[in-house]
């Protein structure tokens, strides 16, 4: 299925756990392969990245899902870990 590109910008980002990683704001484009490499994202969650700047760039490669909203694979390691309890 092909889909246009700007329909990503502006969709909601979700862990394959349901949580809430943010907002696509761009793309990253491989301009010689033609691909989508990255993902833009900025009102990130704070309770999953620990970021200063205004986003962060997500690898195409975690994308699991494009429909209405976006879905990633939580990696462990890549994701700040949840306190324990």
């Amino acid at each position: 299925m092909r889909a246009e590109i700007t329909s990503l910008f502006g969709l909601d980002v979700y862990t394959d756990q349901g949580k809430r990683v943010g907002k696509v704001n761009d793309v990253v484009l491989d301009a010689d392969d033609r691909m989508v490499t990255g993902l833009a994202v900025s009102d990130v969650n704070p309770d999953l990245f620990d970021v200063q700047s205004r986003g962060i760039i997500i690898p195409y490669r975690w994308v699991l899902s494009v429909g209405d909203v976006i879905v990633i694979k939580q990696t462990t390691g890549r994701i700040k870990q949840e306190a324990k309890q």
